[in-house]
């Protein structure tokens, strides 16, 4: 009744214009053989067993774990934490139990308080720091992707379940549907594990981190790269930069999506017209810079932390807003007729000519 009296307040808070973001649409019945079992408990008796391998739960009983729950349990006798809730669902073909629970964080300091990183996530390189630090990409899905062609072809030869005539399932195609299921799991807990432990070494290590307003949706548009993108997981790693900074004493600055890093020299300023996405290297025609393009976006990236500085909390870009970031440093002169900088749109403006800087910053 929680989640339907949720799903019904979104619905309403979209239809009125009060929720912002993608269309809700009216909550829709899910049936138990299409949908991940799954049950929450809010009342009753929730606890971790003192030996730290049983947690109690309602209705349920004594549930031996598979893993030890320890720094919960601690955190419980301790008495900075306080479970709120726990949700049991069955996933990968096993069952997990989560707990929504409420912390007692202590005030905690970057390792480098006055350090600043740009990070310019990518898909040869998953990351690329301003420090020139390379993150390699390990696309977990390319790795497991011809088995899980294979198993889907095996599940294709079973008979599987008819929705208009009402046909069961074989027990044939229950098993070669967990198989492709665990397979997808592993692909999924795999990538999980890599982001955070590649967001929680960036949150632990710098005061402020810069990333890009990627346009995740646009781009997986896109059908030769889409596959790509969605194994890197670009919308994870900005999600999961903004809560982990705010536990570690940092900040999260967002740069505009229509701020020009990659056609932006680092070390000059200079912004090109065009630049390919098949161009790997950046090449400034004013100073004669030869920089890797991912490197150089990190350092704009970077470098937009002192501009956020001096402007302050200042005016934050409404999003899907034509308003773009101005154009940091001095502009190429030689242009072809008809271009324009990547911070304006028609003709060129005059060279003493600038728009509005825009922020985003991440709560």
């Amino acid at each position: 009744m929680e989640a339907l009296a949720r799903g019904l307040k979104n619905w309403a808070d979209s239809r009125g214009g009060a929720r912002a973001g993608r269309v809700v649409r009216f909550p829709r019945f899910k049936s138990r053989r299409r949908t991940a079992p799954s049950v929450r408990f809010t009342t009753g008796a929730i606890r971790v067993e003192p030996d730290r391998m049983h947690v109690v739960l309602p209705r349920l009983g004594r549930l031996k774990l598979h893993e030890s729950a320890r720094k919960l349990a601690r955190r419980l006798d301790n008495g900075t934490a306080r479970i709120m809730s726990a949700t049991v669902r069955r996933g990968g073909g096993r069952w997990h139990v989560s707990f929504t629970v409420e912390v007692e964080r202590a005030e905690r300091a970057p390792a480098r308080p006055r350090s600043v990183v740009g990070v310019d996530v990518g898909i040869k390189h998953l990351a690329v720091l301003s420090t020139g630090e390379l993150v390699d990409n390990p696309r977990h899905l390319a790795a497991a992707h011809q088995r899980m062609r294979s198993l889907g072809r095996a599940l294709s030869r079973k008979t599987g379940p008819d929705r208009r005539t009402g046909r069961r399932a074989s027990k044939r195609w229950e098993r070669a549907a967990a198989r492709a299921g665990r397979a997808h799991a592993r692909v999924a807990h795999l990538r999980r594990d890599g982001l955070h432990k590649l967001t929680t070494r960036l949150a632990r290590e710098h005061a402020t981190i810069v990333v890009e307003d990627l346009n995740v949706v646009g781009m997986l548009a896109n059908r030769k790269l889409a596959r790509c993108v969605a194994d890197a997981g670009f919308a994870e790693i900005r999600r999961q930069l903004a809560y982990k900074t705010g536990w570690n004493g940092g900040r999260l600055l967002l740069a505009d999506r229509w701020y020009p890093s990659s056609k932006t020299c680092s070390g000059c300023g200079t912004v090109k017209t065009k630049l390919a996405l098949s161009e790997r290297e950046y090449t400034c025609e004013a100073c004669g810079l030869v920089i890797d393009r991912d490197r150089n976006a990190s350092l704009n990236l970077a470098a937009l932390a002192a501009e956020f500085d001096t402007v302050g909390s200042g005016p934050v870009a409404a999003r899907g807003a034509d308003q773009k970031t101005r154009v940091r440093g001095q502009v190429a002169t030689k242009r072809e007729p008809g271009t324009a900088s990547a911070g304006q749109t028609g003709t060129v403006p005059p060279q003493g000519r600038t728009t509005n800087r825009v922020f985003a910053k991440a709560h």
